[in-house]
């Protein structure tokens, strides 16, 4: 009987001990502050009235502010967001495209406490042209082109969803000589935008189906088409069906009449081939055919 008190006496002990030590701990976390007075701003770089959306980097100049706030959370509204602790930084905004984005930001401070602010911007984002091809085309700076005219196949025609022309492929300078004395001068600017310049000597061709597109009338002819002026292009990832088997899968547009050597009423040029002394440009004209010229470095 004693030993069984003894028993019940030291169970009645150990649970006593278990009580004590389950016993919650208290933590103070100081007092709890919400950020206040919470500001943002978002700048496109290159903004101006002939860019009033940026300058085509996608370059955004973010800062925001607050009271009481240990860090910042930006979300760019493109699907990423950044933990910025000090609040500001230079975003690139990268889809290709003028597109508007919000910008949103939750300060946050002393216990997860947050604020939120939104701003939205409106950027222009160039089609990031690939550092081969600039350097080819320009030289790193400017680059003369004229025709390849002793290279067969220089002028050629083919089917639409074709990449070489396979129904007749020019021999070496048989063709009209206003296609031979043409230059062509592609020029880089500082924020690696491409622009284009030609020199025709006061006549291109054209291939008949295109003359009334420049104007004109009557079949295959040498046309009095004036091409003065400097011509933006823009560039963009190749819309065709072609592969990296055939071509370099990059297009540009020409804005106005869109001809580089010979006419055919398209302003749209992929770029086939290209090295640092040749290349072979493809062009959908207005008849529907894929028309190719090949052309070399002056």
């Amino acid at each position: 009987m004693i030993n069984n008190i003894k028993s019940i006496a030291v169970l009645f002990v150990a649970i006593l001990i278990g009580f004590s030590s389950c016993k919650q701990e208290t933590y103070s976390f100081g007092d709890i502050k919400t950020p206040s007075a919470l500001t943002l701003t978002a700048v496109v770089v290159g903004t101006d009235v002939a860019n009033p959306n940026g300058n085509g980097t996608g370059r955004v100049t973010i800062t925001t502010t607050a009271a009481s706030a240990l860090t910042y959370k930006i979300d760019f509204g493109d699907g990423k967001s950044e933990v910025v602790p000090g609040g500001a930084l230079t975003y690139k905004y990268t889809n290709p495209g003028t597109a508007e984005y919000t910008i949103t930001v939750n300060a946050v401070g002393t216990g997860g406490a947050i604020s939120t602010i939104s701003k939205k911007v409106k950027v222009f984002v160039a089609f990031e042209i690939p550092a081969p091809i600039i350097a080819a085309l320009t030289n790193g700076s400017s680059r003369v082109w004229v025709s390849d005219k002793d290279a067969n196949g220089h002028f050629g025609v083919g089917p639409a969803d074709a990449f070489a022309p396979i129904w007749y492929a020019a021999g070496p300078n048989s063709r009209d000589a206003c296609s031979y004395d043409d230059e062509i001068t592609f020029s880089k600017d500082a924020n690696n935008n491409i622009s284009m310049a030609i020199d025709n000597k006061g006549q291109s061709f054209s291939i008949g189906a295109a003359t009334a597109f420049y104007g004109f009338s009557g079949g295959d002819a040498c046309i009095g088409l004036g091409t003065t002026g400097t011509k933006k292009l823009a560039f963009m990832d190749a819309t065709s069906a072609s592969t990296s088997a055939n071509s370099t899968r990059i297009q540009f547009t020409v804005p106005g009449n869109g001809m580089i050597i010979f006419g055919t009423g398209g302003t749209t040029y992929e770029i086939l081939e290209l090295s640092a002394t040749n290349m072979t440009l493809r062009n959908i004209g207005i008849d529907g055919n894929s028309w190719y010229q090949k052309l070399k470095v002056k």
